[in-house]
């Protein structure tokens, strides 16, 4: 005798099964970026089973695909309505499809793309994220943001272009290329540093930072990055090359602590203490917490 209690779920179990299989079909398409299928695939996705969960996602990168500009963005804002797109709808729908690991290797091209139609516009300090160097960020494609921000004309003294260099140089040549640029950006709008500190996820600035939140005194605000770089000499003197190579800024007073402490580092491997002591006065009065911590390692 035949037991058809289980038909019902036999049943289900193979419409799951196949929308399973619609639904991969589509994500399969995506992956190999041809539209045509892809538009095929969600179709009969969406007549086999119209309240899947996952068609608005997949509609959403089948059109960003298919409707891939060429022509390059007449203006800031038709870049802004491009970037806004991505950004907003676009890329959250690539992680729910692909997950977050896979989803940027996707998104890569898209971001490209945008790049090149904004090659042609000019750095606005109002339209500051309306440029292709940020673009070419978000596509991961670090030599052409570099060639980018190069062309910013003074980029080394606006907070927007010296941290996108800061990124693209840290990620294409490691930390230890950044470390001039950090030092600047530090001086110029530490805010723009703290915010970018977290992205860019390096086990050694992120350990500096930690340690130096923990033990600067200061306002308690992003304001006191502005001294981190001469107090990570304190820490770290073997970045006194890299640190000191920052480009002199307005000379404030993070600044001069920064060029004090390389002097009184290259005294004392000379074996030249006695001439630091002048030096060091000045430290401590520009900075006590920079100086106890640079007395604490002698």
């Amino acid at each position: 005798m035949t037991d058809r209690s289980s038909a019902p779920a036999q049943l289900d179990l193979f419409e799951h099964s196949h929308d399973t299989m619609l639904r991969n079909a589509v994500i399969d398409a995506l992956e190999q970026r041809d539209a045509a299928a892809a538009r095929a695939a969600w179709a009969a996705l969406e007549a086999a089973c119209p309240r899947d969960a996952a068609l608005p996602s997949l509609e959403l990168l089948l059109r960003a695909i298919e409707a891939s500009g060429r022509a390059d963005f007449a203006d800031h804002d038709s870049l802004r309505a491009a970037r806004s797109v991505m950004s907003e709808s676009i890329e959250p729908a690539a992680r729910r499809i692909f997950g977050a690991p896979h989803s940027s290797p996707w998104l890569a091209p898209l971001w490209r793309n945008l790049a090149r139609r904004a090659g042609r516009l000019a750095y606005r300090s109002e339209h500051s994220d309306d440029h292709a160097a940020p673009l070419w960020l978000a596509a991961c494609d670090w030599p052409d943001a570099i060639a980018c921000v190069d062309g910013i004309e003074s980029w080394r003294r606006i907070p927007a272009p010296l941290g996108w260099m800061v990124q693209a140089r840290q990620r294409q040549y490691g930390l230890a290329s950044a470390w001039p640029l950090i030092a600047e950006l530090a001086w110029l709008a530490p805010e723009r540093l703290q915010r970018l500190a977290k992205s860019l996820a390096d086990p050694l600035l992120d350990r500096l930072l930690e340690k130096f939140y923990a033990g600067f005194e200061g306002e308690g605000t992003s304001a006191d990055l502005a001294w981190f770089p001469a107090w990570t000499l304190t820490q770290e003197p073997g970045l006194a090359p890299l640190l000191g190579a920052a480009q002199r800024g307005l000379c404030g007073e993070a600044e001069q602590c920064l060029r004090l402490v390389v002097e009184l580092l290259g005294l004392e491997r000379q074996g030249r203490q006695r001439e630091g002591v002048e030096r060091r006065r000045r430290l401590r009065d520009l900075n006590p917490s920079i100086f106890a911590a640079f007395m604490a390692q002698r």
